[in-house]
C-alpha cells in the first residue's frame, strides 16, 4: 500500500456520501493534533473521496494544506460504492467490553479523553492508586443501593470463554430485560435463568 501525500483542496468529497459525521469532526480533529495523522483519506483516481470524510473535515478544520492518501484505482465504480458503505458499517459492528475500557480511561490522566467524546461519569473521582486495585474494586461513584445497572468482571480460560460464547450466541432472547439494553447481560441472565428452573 503506498501513502501520498496530496493537498487538501484537492480532494472531492462524495457528493452522495449517506454518513452524518459532522458530530465526530471536533473530536477526530483532536485525536490528529494529539497524535498525528495516523490514518490515511482513501480516494479514486480523480481525488473523489472514498473513505475518510471525517478526517477530511477535521483536516480543514485544523488548516493542514496536505493530508496523507491511498489511491484505490484497483477498484471498479461498483467496488468503491460497496466498500465505502461497508467501511462505515464495520465500526458499527464493533462493541465495547465496558469494564476493560473504563479500566483503561481511568489510567490515562495526561489526557482529556471527553474531548473524544467518551462518558466519564463512571470513573469521575476515582482513585487509581495500584493500593486501590483489588478483588472488589469497582469504578462505579454509586451505592449498590442507587445502582440499577452492574457491571460484572472475570478472567476466563480461552475454552471456558469458548463454550460460554457458543451458549450466549444460542440462547436466543431473554423472557425478560428488565430495561437492560446489553445483549451479553441478558443473554448471560437467560442462561442462569434456564439453568436455575432445570434444577429446580
Amino acid at each position: 500500500m503506498k501513502i501520498v501525500e496530496k493537498p487538501t483542496a484537492e480532494l472531492i468529497p462524495y457528493e452522495n456520501n449517506p454518513r452524518f459525521n459532522d458530530k465526530a469532526v471536533d473530536a477526530v480533529a483532536k485525536s490528529i493534533s494529539e497524535f498525528g495523522f495516523r490514518n490515511p483519506i482513501v480516494i479514486d483516481s480523480s481525488g473523489v473521496i472514498i473513505c475518510g470524510h471525517t478526517r477530511f473535515k477535521a483536516a480543514q478544520q485544523l488548516g493542514l494544506e496536505k493530508v496523507p492518501c491511498v489511491i484505490a484505482d484497483d477498484l471498479s465504480e461498483e467496488q468503491i460504492k460497496a466498500f465505502r458503505i461497508v467501511d462505515n458499517k464495520t465500526g458499527e459492528l464493533a462493541t465495547w467490553a465496558v469494564d476493560d475500557l473504563n479500566a483503561e480511561l481511568a489510567t490515562l490522566t495526561d489526557f482529556d479523553m471527553k474531548s473524544f467524546g467518551f462518558d466519564m461519569s463512571a470513573i469521575e473521582g476515582v482513585d487509581i492508586s495500584p493500593d486501590n486495585f483489588g478483588e472488589d474494586f469497582s469504578l462505579t461513584t454509586k451505592t449498590n443501593a442507587e445502582r440499577e445497572e452492574f457491571q460484572i468482571s472475570c478472567l476466563l480460560h480461552k475454552e471456558q470463554s469458548k463454550l460460554i460464547r457458543q451458549a450466549i450466541n444460542q440462547v436466543g432472547e431473554p423472557t425478560e430485560t428488565f430495561g437492560n439494553t446489553n445483549h451479553f447481560g441478558n443473554a448471560l441472565y437467560e442462561i442462569v435463568r434456564q439453568w436455575t428452573e432445570l434444577r429446580t
